[in-house]
């Protein structure tokens, strides 16, 4: 064995899956990736966000200045899921049976897209009933279909939202369709935009620490601006910054997280500035726990 050496293959921090059983902490993660980008209508490429997040991760300290502590959870990267793509139920049953396979390991899923059809595929595998999705994204995904599909990256949380979760709260949200929108209002949905952000975080931020019982946190990277998220596969203008995004992300400290997936990296470059602040997403996600 070689001490001293270390795996952009894996994502930084983590442990090899082997050492699943002799760790004795209460508290476990596994990422995976999953590099499934079949219905990406604008910008293809995130099959290879996995690696490049994975990559993107070794840019860090263990030592987060911010919260004044260590990254110190338990964390297994499980590899990536071995997708069929062009082919949303499939990739879908694989991804469910595996996440389902990390679960009763007693292991939280943190997930790496790939695009955000992959969300609906690990939400299957969890019980969403009495949980809250949070939601953090450019779009509302919640049309029924889109160019004739019913699983798009366009209409996953439309998806999720027929898993009947508890509650779904949209944060970023600045493009969507009017039925979108009539649709979020009928069923009350909580949105709020980046102008509501940036107007009152204050308010966004009491909404998240608010939140009782389990939730689930998927996160769109093109949340943020384009100026700090070009890679992605939808780019919309008037985003969130990484700031604000990491102080929202801090409000999830002692909130019972099920689960967890960051989507839509469309980048196979080394070093660009969307794999760097979407391994800072799952690092901050990771610090807090």
């Amino acid at each position: 064995m070689l001490f001293y050496t270390e795996s952009p293959l894996q994502f930084a921090f983590s442990k090899l899956w082997g050492e699943v059983e002799s760790a004795d902490d209460t508290k476990k993660f596994g990422f995976i990736g999953i590099p499934f980008d079949s219905t990406s209508t604008y910008k293809p490429g995130s099959r290879f966000g996995p690696r490049a997040v994975r990559e993107a991760s070794y840019n860090f300290e263990r030592y987060n200045i911010i919260l004044d502590k260590n990254l110190d959870v338990s964390l297994f990267d499980f590899g990536d899921i071995e997708v069929i793509q062009g082919n949303f139920e499939k990739t879908s049953s694989i991804i469910e049976f595996t996440v389902k396979e990390i679960l009763d390991k007693g292991i939280l899923p943190v997930a790496v897209g790939g695009e955000h059809t992959i969300s609906s595929g690990i939400l299957k595998a969890l019980d969403v009933e009495n949980t809250t999705i949070i939601h953090f994204d450019a779009h509302m995904d919640l049309r029924d279909e889109y160019m004739g599909e019913k699983y798009s990256h366009a209409t996953v949380m439309r998806r999720i939202f027929d898993l009947n979760p508890k509650d779904m709260i949209q944060i970023g949200i600045r493009s969507c369709s009017a039925d979108e929108m009539s649709f979020a209002k009928e069923n009350k949905i909580t949105y709020f935009t980046p102008h509501e952000v940036n107007k009152n975080i204050e308010l966004v931020k009491n909404v998240i620490k608010n939140i009782e019982g389990p939730l689930y946190v998927t996160v769109d990277i093109d949340v943020l601006d384009p100026a700090y998220a070009p890679g992605v596969g939808t780019p919309s203008p008037c985003g969130l910054n990484p700031f604000q995004l990491e102080s929202l992300i801090h409000c999830l400290k002692d909130k019972k997280v099920i689960g967890f997936d960051l989507v839509e990296v469309s980048s196979s470059e080394i070093g660009d500035i969307t794999s760097i602040n979407s391994a800072k997403i799952i690092y901050d996600f990771l610090a807090v726990q």
